[in-house]
């Protein structure tokens, strides 16, 4: 296994041992039908992990351009049946939302995105041929993340949704939408060429949270942060470091992994804290 995947798997199993145990999820705000409250132009929708509760937009089935978020569906197959290169390159096509790389994947295995679509349930998604003519809906979004965070939770796909870069292969800021609401552990984003239209799915340790928008990074990013009240922050400092948890110590001096590393062991309790660490 190429070190750079053993470090993404580690750091998922950072977020397993956290997972159903960090502070409140934030709380969707709702109208008397239970609808989430947003724009007509954004989608959004909501899992609470624990209790299996869900909250979305009345629009939150409305297929629309999937973006960089149909990468999730294609690195989905790969990372599970591809051989061990592609693996590694899902992996990174999802940190860096790398288009050449989507391409390549896309080519190589195309039967990958609908193979995910038919396992997961996904029936607002269709990708009719090219991986970038594809469509989504923020409700398949979530229900494909909580389906990871609940049958592979140890999974490259969300390892790599951990540690995304700052910057994607083109350039473009990952730093918008869902991943700035409170407790957020991972994040894909996507764009369109004309930056028109944005999208973002992201999951914390006990929920998960997709959305779309006509319009900016900072339009979807409005729109997401005020449809929620914000949760409380994720419990810190429990006075574990990577150096001193063997499970994890070799990551202390990776310097991509280390940081996001750390701030993911922080989210661990302190009693399963212990018990991850072995001390």
């Amino acid at each position: 296994m190429r070190p750079s995947t053993r470090a993404l798997l580690a750091t998922a199993a950072i977020v397993l041992a956290s997972a159903g145990t960090a502070a409140a999820a934030p709380a969707p705000i709702v109208d008397d039908n239970g609808t989430i409250v947003a724009p007509s132009s954004t989608a959004i929708s909501f899992a609470h992990t624990p209790s299996g509760a869900r909250a979305g937009t009345a629009n939150e089935r409305e297929s629309r351009a999937g973006v960089s978020i149909v990468k999730l569906y294609l690195a989905e197959y790969v990372v599970r049946h591809g051989d061990p290169a592609a693996r590694a390159d899902a992996v990174e096509m999802i940190r860096s939302s790398d288009n050449a790389l989507a391409d390549r994947l896309h080519a190589k295995y195309p039967q990958a995105i609908s193979t995910t679509v038919a396992e997961f349930g996904l029936v607002d998604t269709h990708v009719p041929g090219y991986w970038g003519f594809g469509t989504t809906s923020t409700h398949d979004m979530v229900t494909y993340l909580e389906a990871k965070k609940r049958t592979d939770p140890g999974s490259p796909v969300l390892a790599a949704m951990a540690s995304a870069h700052e910057t994607a292969a083109d350039g473009y800021p990952q730093n918008f939408g869902t991943a700035l609401l409170a407790g957020v552990i991972g994040t894909k984003w996507g764009w369109s060429d004309d930056r028109a239209f944005h999208a973002s799915a992201s999951f914390g340790p006990d929920f998960s949270v997709a959305a779309s928008v006509y319009g900016s990074a900072s339009r979807l990013t409005d729109d997401v942060l005020g449809a929620f009240t914000e949760g409380e922050p994720s419990p810190s400092g429990n006075g574990y470091l990577l150096e001193d948890c063997p499970a994890v110590a070799w990551l202390a001096g990776d310097p991509a992994l280390g940081a996001p590393a750390q701030a993911l062991l922080d989210t661990v309790p302190p009693q399963l804290g212990a018990a991850f660490c072995g001390v």
